[in-house]
C-alpha cells in the first residue's frame, strides 16, 4: 500500500465528513490519534469540541440554533482502563459498556447500524487503541450500506499490531461532496505520521476545508509514561 501525504489527501477532499487517524509518531514515543468533524448545515456547523473527564463530547456553540442533536451531539473519545476508543458516533457509548462486560470490540459493534440519515446513511466509523506494557496496538472499524442502499448492513474491522514509527492510518465517512454523499470505500489509508503534537494538529486544521471544518481533537499518549497530551481546535470560539 502506498504511504500517502495526509496534508494533501485532507486538502484535495473539500468534505471527507468526520475522520479517523490513528498511528506511531515518528520518533516512536507517542501513540497518535486524531479526530475532525465537519459540516454543511448550519445544525452541523453550530458545535465545538469540551473536554469531557479523559475523553471528549460535542456541545452546541449556540444552544439557541440547535434544531435537532440527533446524530450531533455525542461523546466521541472515551477511555475504558487501558483502551482509548474514538467514533464518529453515540456508538462510543456501545462500545464503552459493552467492552466494559467483556464483549470485543468487533462484537459491540455488531450491535450498531449505519446512521438512520437518509438518503446518505453514514457510515460509522470507530477506532480503539489497546495500550500495553510492551507498546500499543489498535483496530479501526466502519459499518455502512450496501452502496446507499439500507437493507444490507456491511461491517468491516481492521486491526494492526506493532504500529511503524511514523505511520499511521487514516479513515473517513465520505469520499467527498454530493447529494446523496458518498460513503468511504475500501481499507484504512495508510498516511504519514509526522511532528510534535503542535505541529500535528496544525497541519490537520490548515488542510481542512475552511468553509466545512468546525473541530479537531488530536491526542499524543506517551508510550513509556502512559501520560497525554491533548489539543482542540473549534472554529466556533
Amino acid at each position: 500500500m502506498i504511504k500517502l501525504d495526509l496534508a494533501k489527501e485532507l486538502n484535495s477532499n473539500a468534505y471527507p465528513g468526520r475522520g479517523i487517524i490513528i498511528g506511531k509518531c515518528a520518533c516512536g514515543k507517542y501513540a497518535v490519534t486524531a479526530y475532525f468533524i465537519m459540516g454543511r448545515s448550519e445544525n452541523s456547523r453550530n458545535r465545538v469540541f469540551v473536554e469531557d473527564g479523559k475523553g471528549i463530547r460535542t456541545q452546541a456553540f449556540d444552544p439557541s440554533k440547535l434544531t435537532d442533536p440527533h446524530l450531533i451531539i455525542y461523546a466521541p473519545v472515551r477511555v475504558l482502563g487501558n483502551k482509548l476508543i474514538v467514533t464518529n458516533g453515540d456508538q462510543t457509548d456501545t462500545i464503552y459498556e459493552l467492552m466494559d462486560k467483556q464483549f470485543t470490540f468487533e462484537q459491540s459493534l455488531r450491535t450498531r447500524e449505519f446512521e438512520d440519515d437518509a438518503p446518505n446513511y453514514t457510515p460509522r466509523i470507530s477506532g480503539i487503541l489497546r495500550f500495553e506494557e510492551n507498546g500499543f496496538n489498535y483496530a479501526m472499524s466502519i459499518i455502512k450500506s450496501a452502496n446507499g442502499n439500507p437493507d444490507s448492513c456491511q461491517r468491516y474491522t481492521f486491526s494492526y499490531s506493532n504500529p511503524v514509527a511514523g505511520e499511521g492510518h487514516f479513515i473517513h465517512t465520505y469520499m467527498g461532496d454530493g447529494n446523496p454523499l458518498p460513503s468511504f470505500e475500501g481499507e484504512p489509508k495508510l498516511v504519514e505520521i509526522k511532528g510534535n503534537i503542535d505541529e500535528f494538529t496544525e497541519m490537520l486544521w490548515n488542510n481542512l476545508n475552511e468553509d466545512n471544518k468546525v473541530s479537531l481533537f488530536v491526542r499524543y499518549v506517551n508510550l513509556e509514561t502512559g501520560e497525554s497530551e491533548t489539543r482542540i481546535v473549534n472554529k466556533n470560539r
